[in-house]
């Protein structure tokens, strides 16, 4: 079976430099879409788009909710189906209004890669994620080795990313001029780190972990006074590795460069919770819990607009809506409170209240005076 088809390819090429450069995706978008393409293109034995119609949607959307993951064996999530399907949808919307297509294929077949409405739903349904509680990631560092500076810079990557709730993209590409520790923030600068969206915000070191933000600037200590790096230099150099004494490759200290990828980061977290019995937590699910300690503090809505600002969000509807769900666990308690509690009770301490009571009160009693009733049994 031929592994490629050239105009497909060329089409393809086209379609994802529009995606970079016109509609501004991510690479990771872009790589995904790829692979959506992918597996459409073999379902059909790599026809030539030009003769794509409605039947070939349809079954491919078939084979999707026949289709296993390879790595578990189960079928597809709908998740999956759904973000393939959409990828394919967007696709062909788009070929069909390019030179040389418009005759061939009609806009409204790209429709048939729509879900019904009860799949979509299933596979847009917000689940509970995965969070660390505060304690547990005090437990993690406060167990993790030392003794090397290997060891040190995982510890002080987990610790960065609780006190700043930094991307794991952002973790990777962090330079040693970015922190400051006299002001107590690290610059997030798009030019030279990835953060989501290109966005470059400052985000102050968030006092939630007791004992993160004093590893993280012992870190920071270390490379610039013993290891003697400079502001250019990656704040988590990746891993020398050479041949040891018994012939083994093992590590061998810190490079001058950063990780290629996030999967190594995402490894010292897996080893670093596994290692004290806990369940692995991905970097991401650190900022969740930022977001949820927030959220307990009580927080006036100028203040949680500085948390907002703080995790690079423009709109603190983004920091509710992303990362603000409730535990289960604690929408019960919550629920149970509330049909306790007076619905009035800590209003006569809010000092806004207060205020507003003599304001009101005040505007009473002048149109009291200016505006006698003749009458009081009237």
């Amino acid at each position: 079976m031929t592994k490629h088809n050239a105009s497909n390819e060329r089409v393809k090429r086209d379609y994802l430099q529009y995606l970079k450069d016109a509609r501004g995706r991510d690479e990771a978008t872009i790589d995904r879409v790829a692979k959506s393409l992918a597996r459409f293109e073999e379902s059909t034995g790599r026809k030539d788009f030009r003769k794509f119609h409605r039947e070939q949607a349809m079954a491919f959307k078939r084979r999707m909710a026949e289709a296993r993951n390879v790595r578990t064996g189960e079928t597809l999530s709908k998740a999956t189906v759904h973000s393939t399907l959409s990828d394919l949808k967007a696709f062909f919307e788009w070929l069909s209004r390019e030179p040389g297509f418009r005759q061939k294929i009609a806009f409204s077949d790209a429709d048939y890669f729509n879900l019904s409405e009860k799949d979509t739903a299933i596979a847009r349904a917000i689940r509970e994620k995965a969070v660390p509680s505060v304690e547990q990631v005090q437990h993690v560092l406060a167990n993790m080795p030392c003794n090397t500076l290997v060891e040190r810079r995982n510890r002080a990557l987990i610790a960065c990313a609780a006190v700043t709730g930094a991307r794991v993209g952002a973790l990777a590409t962090f330079r040693l001029g970015h922190v400051n520790l006299v002001g107590k923030w690290i610059e997030q600068d798009a030019r030279t780190v990835k953060t989501k969206f290109s966005k470059t915000f400052r985000t102050f070191f968030m006092p939630v972990v007791d004992g993160a933000e004093a590893i993280l600037s012992e870190w920071v200590t270390e490379l610039r006074e013993q290891e003697l790096r400079g502001p250019t230099d990656y704040l988590f150099p990746l891993t020398e590795v050479g041949i040891g004494e018994n012939g083994e490759f093992e590590p061998q200290g810190i490079g001058r460069t950063g990780w290629s990828s996030t999967n190594a980061i995402r490894d010292v977290f897996r080893r670093a919770f596994e290692a004290v019995g806990l369940p692995y937590f991905n970097p991401h699910s650190l900022r969740d819990m930022l977001v949820r300690h927030a959220m307990s503090l009580d927080l006036n809505a100028e203040q949680m607009k500085a948390w907002s600002q703080n995790l690079g969000h423009e709109n603190v509807m983004t920091t509710f809506t992303s990362y603000g769900h409730v535990p289960v666990h604690k929408q019960g308690e919550l629920i149970r409170q509330s049909g306790n509690e007076n619905p009035l009770q800590g209003l006569a301490d809010d000092p806004e209240f207060a205020a507003l009571l003599r304001k009101i009160a005040s505007r009473t009693f002048k149109e009291e005076r200016q505006n006698p009733d003749p009458d009081p049994t009237a």
